[in-house]
């Protein structure tokens, strides 16, 4: 093997920027365009081929211990380059050409799903980057000194331009990571700390998307800055040595940033994204680009915990559900119509954990302290008032709705898949892993790849952009681990008795005041974001039990049920498992493995995979409930309904063991795509029942399993099938086409869309494109009738027997579907994952028992036809039929990216836009955003 050196960067300026999802509105045209780029290119020309950072030449240097003998791979698209200067944003928006390194990595991404069929170990990494330590010799674009520091080198290499920092000190390698981050995704960066304060609009401009994001998780996480500041001090000191170690790790990390903004503002290429919206002056360099603090990290955090590491919240929907049931079917039959609808613990439910029992939250007998709502007074809590400007139009407005329903919905985004396999069903005999977070896609991504070499970190893998001092998901020198989202619930309801007026509430016996949180933001015109000037406040009332989310009456009494989240107030806490796992001198074995992750307080799935060993562990403060509480509706806030041993001034409490928590080592297989963890253990999603978008990943990996020998290329052939896949052809309508072929189909249209849907499952019911670059479905005319059939004969099936109310309850508790262009969907359009959330087990379950076929943990009752086949059938077919006859451009209305009828397109991927740099849609894969295929040769 080639000696391979620490690797390095390119030193030049890259950037995100923010507006809408759809990015700048069109204030880039004709003449003005050629204008402003001829005379912005010559001053920052120079900028943009080199870095006030000290270069250094790029001598080879040994690498750290590699035990993946060249079998480790990774990608990450759009690219590594999420900076852009002013320049470069204008020449993208009127020529469409790319910086370095933006989108190298997006075309190698989409090109697997056509691909994937001939791949062989050898073809890997024509779909992946080589994830070995170091840069070959020869492949050395850049190495760089950051601020001159003799300690610390950034190295980029020519392929990806990732950044491979080697520091000879502690304080120089996180040094190193800071600068590093800020050249690859500063506005990103400072986009993203604004969100977490609540306070986007002012700087990044008051486009309605930009109202919603920020609403949605300050509505979370209303913290001020004593609580950021007080977040991360308490996560240190309660650590020990390891919480000073993160201490210094984050200051030198901050340092890091900032004197990549110092060197960038002086050389006058910083991301041009500052300039467009109105930070700096593009002739005169006026303006400021703010330096970052600790509590940026921290606020940081909080949208990425929020996102992704925070399960549970919809106690209040439940209880709305449950409500409608007993209302339409009495309390006993009511609530057992709800239960068999809510599945905590479906006995046909895909598990990651394979064997055991791990109970937590399971429903008890005797439920006490239930808060449920009267009927019609429940009303959710405004956030926003004060409203002027642009902040009145339909559309802002609009978007705050959108956000509200976001911020406290169970439904959140799961995302992310892994699959793991134990050596002894390999051909090497050594473990193979393929897995990673599924994150979005975004432009520049929110994750970013790096390599950090130094004392007490060796470490590649992706981090999210301004919190990667350490490698959060990634590989060691001879191990790897990556996480999927796992979604139990963390977050309880709890129903505060007003006391004297609406902002007082009883406390343990006291009239306590509410605590009011405010943010007053106000924006006006930028040349990126053109919406009018506006203005609204952000109110937050906090209580001991958290925010306040609704307002209600409940027996008479007036209430407000308020959101209680266990890492609330506790965003930095999950630092030091993060350090552990970067550790090499600690993670020696799959045991400190899930040592390390007991660490991590946000709801993840942690895999883990060396040369001998597989592991998993289930991660999360999940706080110990009182006897008899139902986690899954609000209960009084009175001290018996309380979390064990909960202190309210620091939000902590007594915790699930470790030892409760769902955990394996050196299990057969492993996957996980969001489903359920393991036998008795709930997750606040509804949806864990028979069919689940992990039995596509289960069936598969069960199957190379029972064959043996599997090999890297085989796993990942495994999960690329299981992203082109559509769920609900897979495993349902099979069931779906016995009820209809149970009669002969007479009328011609209707037996012509059964034909099509049979020929479409026998070629494996995949979403493909007839060849590479052909943007038309095989199947499409079947996929279209699909599309069109499911949310018909799902309304069809339901609504007669649960009645318009109880089904439209049932329906916000779980959305009816989630294929790729659903918009509707908690993903939303052109965003890649899909199937997560839908009602493919109970369509399943219901026309299973219609068939006749046995059950396990069916539906109360029977729904299609009320139970009987023929009626049943009639069913089908009437909406199977009507299904058929919708046309394309019906199907598939269109958006501001495709035209209406285009079905490819109405899947497709598209980057959103965070920032000035826009790249072309690819073609629907329901993968992982950054993704790894490894396996270890050796251990140390």
């Amino acid at each position: 093997m080639p000696r391979r050196t620490p690797r390095n960067a390119l030193d030049r300026p890259r950037s995100p920027g923010l507006r809408t999802p759809r990015g700048f509105h069109g204030f880039l045209k004709g003449a003005s365009v050629c204008a402003l780029i001829a005379g912005l290119l010559s001053p920052l020309s120079p900028a943009m081929a080199a870095d006030t950072g000290a270069p250094a030449a790029p001598t080879p240097q040994a690498s750290a211990d590699d035990h993946c003998g060249g079998q480790c791979s990774d990608i990450l698209p759009p690219g590594q380059n999420g900076n852009a200067t002013l320049a470069q944003i204008l020449l993208n928006q009127a020529f469409g050409t790319q910086p370095a390194h933006a989108e190298d990595q997006l075309g190698p991404y989409a090109n697997l799903a056509t691909g994937y069929s001939g791949l062989t170990n050898d073809t890997i990494n024509t779909f992946f980057n080589d994830a070995s330590f170091g840069v070959p010799e020869g492949q050395v674009a850049s190495t760089v000194r950051p601020a001159g520091r003799d300690d610390v080198t950034i190295v980029r290499d020519r392929k990806t331009g990732v950044p491979h920092i080697t520091g000879t000190t502690r304080y120089g390698t996180e040094f190193g990571a800071g600068y590093a981050a800020a050249q690859d995704r500063l506005w990103l960066m400072d986009l993203f700390r604004h969100v977490g304060r609540g306070q986007l609009t002012p700087f990044a401009g008051g486009a309605p998307a930009n109202q919603g994001l920020e609403q949605q998780f300050w509505r979370s996480a209303p913290y001020t800055e004593a609580d950021l500041e007080a977040q991360i001090v308490g996560a240190a000191a309660k650590a020990g040595e390891r919480g000073k170690l993160a201490l210094a790790d984050v200051d030198a990390y901050v340092a890091g940033i900032n004197a990549y903004i110092d060197a960038s503002d002086k050389g006058r290429y910083f991301p041009g994204e500052y300039v467009l919206t109105g930070h700096k002056d593009a002739l005169t360099n006026a303006g400021t680009i703010e330096h970052f603090q600790r509590t940026d990290l921290i606020a940081l955090a909080s949208v990425i915990g929020s996102l992704f590491g925070s399960g549970g919240g919809g106690e209040v929907t439940n209880a709305l559900s449950l409500l409608a049931a007993q209302e339409k079917y009495g309390v006993e039959e009511g609530t057992e119509v709800w239960e068999s609808f809510r599945q905590r613990n479906d006995p046909e439910a895909v598990l990651t954990q394979q064997d055991g029992s791990f109970p937590y939250l399971t429903a008890p007998e005797d439920p006490r302290g239930r808060a449920l709502p009267d009927a019609g007074s429940v009303e959710a809590e405004p956030l926003v008032y004060d409203r002027t400007g642009s902040a009145a139009a339909p559309s802002a407005t609009g978007a705050s709705a959108t956000a509200a329903d976001a911020a406290v919905t169970s439904a959140r985004r799961g995302m992310s898949n892994a699959l793991v396999v134990s050596g002894e069903h390999t051909a090497s005999g050594h473990p193979v892993a393929v897995f990673g977070p599924q994150t979005g896609y975004f432009a520049p991504q929110l994750l970013m790849l790096q390599e950090i070499q130094g004392p007490g970190i060796s470490a590649r893998g992706a981090s999210f952009a301004g919190l990667s001092m350490y490698v959060e998901l990634g590989r060691g020198q001879d191990y790897a681990w990556s996480a999927t989202t796992s979604g139990q619930d963390i977050i309880d309801t709890y129903a505060v008795e007003l006391c004297q007026d609406d902002h007082h509430y009883l406390y343990r016996g006291t009239c306590t005041p509410m605590e009011k949180i405010e943010r007053k933001n106000a924006w006006k015109p930028t040349v990126a974001d053109g919406t009018a000037a506006g203005s609204y406040t952000m109110r937050v009332w906090r209580t001991k039990y958290g925010p306040v989310e609704y307002r209600a009456t409940v027996g008479g009494k007036k209430v407000a049920y308020t959101s209680l989240r266990s890492s609330y107030l506790h965003e930095a806490d999950s630092i030091i498992g993060f350090q552990m796992l970067n550790d090499p001198d600690y993670l020696n074995s799959p045991e400190r493995f899930q040592s390390a992750v007991q660490h991590i307080n946000y709801t993840f799935n942690w895999f883990y995979a060396d040369s001998e060993h597989t592991a998993y562990y289930n991660s999360g403060d999940n706080p110990v409930r009182a006897d008899g509480v139902d986690a899954d509706f609000p209960v009084w806030a009175r001290p018996a309904h309380e979390w064990r041993d909960w202190d309210p001034a620091a939000n902590t409490a007594r915790y699930t063991p470790p030892a409760a928590h769902p955990q394996s080592r050196d299990q057969d297989y492993y996957v996980s795509w969001n489903n359920k963890q393991a036998r008795d253990y709930t997750t606040a999603p509804w949806g864990n029942g028979s069919v689940h978008r992990g039995n596509l990943l289960d069936d598969r990996v069960k199957k190379l399993v029972a064959d043996g020998g599997v090999t890297r290329a085989a796993l990942v052939k495994v999960m690329a099938e299981a992203g082109l896949a559509d769920l609900r052809a897979e495993d349902v309508v099979p069931d779906l086409l016995k009820v209809i072929d149970s009669a002969p189909v007479t009328d011609p249209a209707t037996k012509t869309a059964v034909d099509r849907l049979r020929a479409w499952l026998a070629a494996g019911s995949l979403r493909t494109e007839t060849s590479a670059g052909a943007k038309r479905y095989a199947h499409a005319d079947a996929i279209r009738t699909l599309d069109a059939w499911w949310p018909l004969l799902v309304k069809a099936e339901f609504e007669p027997g649960l009645g318009s109310d109880l089904y439209t309850a049932f329906t916000r508790n779980l959305p009816v579907d989630e294929s790729p262009s659903a918009a509707h969907g908690p993903t939303g359009a052109h965003a890649g994952s899909a199937f997560q959330y839908g009602w493919w087990s109970y369509v399943d379950k219901d026309i299973r028992a219609v068939l006749g076929e046995p059950v396990e943990g069916p539906l109360a009752r029977a729904y299609c036809g009320g139970g009987d086949l023929a009626a049943c059938r009639d069913t089908l077919v009437a909406t199977l039929k009507e299904a058929a006859g919708r046309t394309a451009a019906q199907v598939y209305p269109g958006d501001a990216t495709c035209s209406a009828g285009d079905q490819w397109c109405a899947d497709s991927v598209i980057h959103r836009t965070l920032g000035g740099i826009r790249h072309g849609g690819i073609g629907w894969q329901n993968r992982p955003t950054y993704q790894q295929v490894v396996e270890f040769t050796s251990h140390r």
